[in-house]
């Protein structure tokens, strides 16, 4: 028996996990160790484990956006979840483990950050340089205790984030090779790490932090920017920044995401690679996460 409950222990702790939680029929939360030299930062993961599930359950990813509210995600996404036979997991950073926006936004690639005092432009900081404490790893790690969890056989996992969410999700497909996404929706991203060697990072490429090889690796991501017809200079919802840096991206979210996927085929153009990159404008909506996550259920699943 001791030998057995070891057994589990060693299993649980491999992919951070509590040994006590597991993933019942509905709806309900685990919790998983923090990154590469931050385990001690709990991630609550919320998810939905529809009725119909089998070993032939799809797996999605919901990323929120700035209020880290991964149990409202989740539960918008519910009907899809029982619709569309899809496992909801969707990890809540807290603003206590992961207090700054480039804690989150930023995916931890940033240390020892000072902001302007309008608090609106990074005046200088360190890049992480190792990319295993970013956050980027942790997608893996929730996806491969799931699938254990529940004996799944699917290989991969889709992604959706929502504005704060969607800029992780286009700065995990930059900077991130090595990871078992399938298709992933970067939604109402309110700024971008446009792939350009002409700015610096966190604005560009440059500054070390990529190269042309590893970028020609990040086309081959089936990444699609996702964006809201009505997140345009008239929408009062989520919080902008402006900076002479990012208006250059555009002023308003939808101008923005365009910029970045004009920006991301002159890129490839150059560089002669084929880009799996592709850009989608839902009708009638703006920065809603709830409708945006309605219209990426149907992009993704329905037949």
């Amino acid at each position: 028996m001791k030998f057995f409950l070891s057994i589990v222990i060693v299993f649980f702790s491999s992919y951070g996990i509590a040994a006590n939680e597991s993933i019942n029929l509905g709806s309900g939360k685990f919790t998983i160790e923090g990154g590469k030299g931050h385990a001690d930062k709990k991630i609550d993961v919320y998810y939905h484990l529809p009725i119909s599930h089998d070993e032939n359950t799809k797996v999605l990813i919901v990323v929120p956006g700035a209020g880290r509210n991964g149990w409202s995600y989740r539960d918008s996404w519910v009907e899809a979840s029982e619709k569309y036979n899809v496992l909801i997991l969707s990890p809540s950073y807290s603003e206590e483990s992961y207090p700054r926006f480039w804690s989150y936004n930023i995916a931890r690639m940033l240390s020892d950050v000072k902001i302007n005092k309008a608090k609106s432009a990074i005046e200088s900081y360190t890049v992480v340089s190792d990319p295993n404490e970013w956050i980027f790893s942790d997608f893996d790690r929730v996806f491969n205790y799931s699938v254990s969890e529940l004996s799944l056989t699917v290989k991969k996992y889709d992604m959706f984030g929502h504005s704060a969410g969607g800029q992780i999700l286009h700065r995990f497909v930059l900077f991130d090779f090595k990871n078992k996404a399938n298709r992933i929706l970067a939604s109402n991203s309110g700024w971008y790490t446009v792939p350009t060697f002409e700015e610096n990072f966190p604005y560009g490429l440059n500054q070390g932090v990529s190269s042309l090889e590893k970028i020609s690796s990040a086309f081959k991501s089936k990444l699609t920017i996702f964006l809201g017809e009505l997140d345009n200079e008239h929408e009062t919802r989520g919080h902008l920044v402006r900076n002479s840096k990012l208006d250059i991206q555009g002023t308003y979210r939808l101008s923005r995401g365009k910029h970045f996927f004009k920006k991301s085929n002159e890129l490839a153009s150059n560089l002669n690679v084929k880009s799996n990159w592709n850009i989608q404008v839902v009708k009638g909506v703006g920065h809603d996460y709830k409708n945006m996550g309605k219209a990426a259920a149907i992009y993704l699943y329905s037949e």
